[in-house]
C-alpha cells in the first residue's frame, strides 16, 4: 500500500514524483505520516476511554490498582524504539543514496548568488535555467558566492544547501520530460522570494541541440539586447533597476559616462573599462552609500555578454550620445563538428 502511495501520480501532500529517488523519499514520508496518524488516534482514543471509564465519581474515591507495571513500561518503550530504528535505517539509506553520485553522471556546476542561479555545463555554456536530459543521472556541484542558499526541486525531492567557501554535491535523475520549479529554500535576504527558476527536462537530442545553441546564444542579437538579457538572466535586476531608482545596488540608468564617487572618496568616470571591472571585480570600487555585497561574475560570464552589458548601459544613459554596436555576426558551423553533450 505504501509503495502504491509513493508512486502515485498525485500524492496526498506532495507534488507528483518525477525522479528516481522520489519514490523512496515518498515511501518514508508516508510511513512516518500514517504511523503518526495511527498512534495519535490510538493514544487519544485510549486516553478518552480511560478518562470516561475511570473518572472520579465522588471526592471520597481513592486511586486503586498497581502503581508500577514492567510490562506496560516495556510496551510503550520497545515498539517506539523499533519504529525509530526502522525510520533511521530507511532515512540513512536514502541519505547515502543521494550522496553517492552514479558513475558516468553528467556534471553541472551550480552557482548561487543574491538572488539568482547560474548553471554551467561542460563546454562552458551557462544559463539561469537548468536544462537536463531525461533518464540521465545529473551530478550537481554547488557553490555560493555570498551567503547560504539551498537548491530545492520539489518534484524531484532534491534539496541541498549551497554554502559559500565550499562545494556541496548532490544528484538526481529525472524520469519525465517537462518544466519543474526550482527554489532557494534558505532565507538569503531581501530578494529571497524572487530566487526562483526552472528545470527543463528534455530528450537527449533536444538537450544536445540546446547546448550548441546556448554556446553562442548572443549571435544575431545586438549587444544592447544581449545586455538586457544578461540583466534579467544573471539576476542583475534584483539589485540594479533601470528606472533611476536605487536598490541594493545603484540603478543602471544614466550610469555610463557619469562620474562615480567611491567609498574612499575617489572619483572615476564610468567608462567601458570601469563597467568591465565592476562585473569581474565588484569589490574594487564600491560606490558611496552602498555595501560591498555584489558577487563576482568571473568565470560565469563571457566577453560578448560583458560587451552587451556595456552597450545596454549606454542605451539607457543620457550621458552617452554615440552609436551603439551592430548585432553580433552569426557564425556558420563547420560540417561534422562535434557537439558537447551528456556523457555516455
Amino acid at each position: 500500500m505504501l509503495a502504491i502511495l509513493a508512486q502515485a501520480e498525485k500524492t496526498l501532500f506532495l507534488p507528483p514524483a518525477r525522479s528516481t529517488v522520489a519514490g523512496a523519499h515518498d515511501g518514508l514520508y508516508n510511513f512516518v505520516l500514517w504511523m503518526s496518524v495511527f498512534w495519535l488516534v490510538l493514544i487519544a482514543g485510549v486516553m478518552i476511554y480511560f478518562v470516561i471509564k475511570y473518572r472520579r465519581k465522588s471526592p471520597q474515591d481513592k486511586p486503586v490498582g498497581p502503581t508500577h507495571s514492567t510490562a506496560i513500561e516495556l510496551g510503550w518503550t520497545l515498539p517506539p524504539l523499533i519504529l525509530v530504528m526502522i525510520i533511521f535505517v530507511w532515512g540513512f539509506r536514502g541519505f547515502m543514496d543521494m550522496n553517492q553520485v552514479p558513475n558516468g553522471a553528467y556534471q553541472v556546476l551550480v552557482s548561487a548568488s543574491k538572488w539568482s542561479w547560474t548553471f554551467t555545463y561542460g563546454g562552458g555554456e551557462n544559463d539561469s535555467v537548468l536544462h537536463v536530459p531525461v533518464d540521465t543521472p545529473i551530478s550537481l556541484v554547488l557553490n555560493s558566492t555570498d551567503v547560504i542558499h539551498s537548491f530545492y526541486v520539489p518534484d524531484f525531492r532534491v534539496k541541498k544547501d549551497v554554502v559559500p567557501g565550499r562545494y556541496n554535491k548532490t544528484w538526481f535523475q529525472a524520469t519525465e520530460v517537462g518544466e519543474y520549479n526550482l527554489f532557494c529554500a534558505e532565507y538569503c535576504g531581501q530578494g529571497h522570494s524572487a530566487m526562483v527558476t526552472k528545470v527543463i527536462v528534455e530528450s537527449r537530442e533536444d538537450f544536445l541541440a540546446y547546448l550548441v545553441e546556448r554556446g553562442k546564444w548572443w549571435e544575431g542579437e545586438s549587444p544592447a539586447e544581449v545586455g538586457q538579457t544578461v540583466w534579467v538572466e544573471k539576476g542583475c535586476k534584483q539589485c540594479h533597476s533601470v528606472d533611476g531608482v536605487d536598490g541594493t545596488g545603484p540603478t543602471w540608468k544614466d550610469v555610463f559616462g557619469s562620474e562615480r564617487k567611491f567609498a574612499d572618496g575617489s572619483p572615476r568616470v564610468a567608462d567601458e573599462e570601469y563597467i568591465r571591472e565592476s562585473v569581474l571585480n565588484p569589490g574594487k570600487n564600491v560606490v558611496q552609500g552602498f555595501d560591498n555585497v555584489m558577487p563576482t561574475f568571473q568565470g560565469q560570464i563571457k566577453d560578448p555578454e560583458i560587451t552587451g552589458v556595456i552597450e545596454y548601459l549606454k542605451s539607457i544613459s543620457t550621458h552617452y550620445d554615440g552609436q551603439l554596436l551592430e548585432p553580433f555576426p552569426v557564425s556558420v558551423p563547420a560540417e561534422n563538428s562535434g557537439s558537447p553533450g551528456a556523457q555516455e
